[in-house]
């Protein structure tokens, strides 16, 4: 155990550039304190004490703000960052250096027996806010994007985003595990093609009436019937998705 926390010490240096000292980390980091209270609420429900597990559980969620049972697996080396709102459920295996942020639920969905909780490999990342639910297998080298819902298995070494979760493949890609913002959009490359598809038959149906019509009524035309991609909500959109 004793070289496990010290695992969990160390990773915080390398994966947060604001850990300034060893005292700062000990007394202001919820991840933590939080990983403290489970090994030792984890130790003694291995050995089938009753309710004392759970009141450590239960205290950590009341001074840290994250919920991990006494029954969930964590391996050495991961980082809980900032942490509020983080809820790990009973049979859930997290693997080792994995680096999970504000928001993130690894979850059951529904009431079924025996394992129902995710598992996480070694060296994932799992962005704010991002839910994974249900007896899944999460391979190692994985990176779930912040706000994402995944509902199926994801293989190593791929990109989740998107509601349902989407896995973008990019190979032969190294991604540092802060660049958070270097995540592929989906949904928005997939409106941008639309768009620009609308784009190209309005245009042509354009041409063919401006075959019929006189040369002077082409520029009201243009102005008044042809939708671009200059319309403000989709060029808003996006702008907004750095697309």
């Amino acid at each position: 155990m004793l070289s496990t926390l010290i695992a969990d010490f160390r990773i915080i240096f390398e994966r947060d550039p604001a850990a300034r000292n060893w005292l700062e980390v000990l007394l202001c980091y919820p991840g933590l304190q939080a990983l403290c209270f489970h090994r030792l609420s984890y130790w003694l429900n291995q050995r089938g004490i009753p309710l004392i597990p759970r009141l450590i559980s239960h205290l950590a969620r009341f001074l840290t703000g994250i919920e991990i049972h006494p029954g969930a697996e964590i391996g050495k080396g991961v980082f809980i960052d900032h942490g509020m709102g983080v809820v790990i459920g009973e049979t859930a295996i997290v693997g080792d250096y994995t680096l999970i942020y504000q928001g993130v639920t690894l979850g059951g969905t529904g009431k079924e027996s025996g394992k129902r909780h995710p598992t996480i490999g070694k060296n994932v990342v799992i962005g704010a806010g991002a839910k994974v639910l249900g007896n899944l297998q999460i391979g190692n080298n994985v990176r779930i994007g912040a706000g994402s819902v995944v509902l199926r298995d994801v293989p190593s070494d791929c990109t989740v985003v998107g509601i349902p979760g989407r896995i973008i493949y990019r190979s032969g890609v190294k991604i540092d595990p802060l660049e958070h913002g270097n995540l592929p959009d989906s949904e928005a490359a997939v409106i941008r093609a639309l768009v620009d598809r609308i784009e190209s038959l309005e245009q042509q149906v354009q041409e063919l009436k401006e075959t019929q019509a006189e040369k002077k009524h082409r520029v009201s035309n243009l102005a008044s019937e042809y939708c671009s991609i200059k319309d403000k909500d989709i060029r808003e959109f996006l702008d907004g998705t750095g697309i």
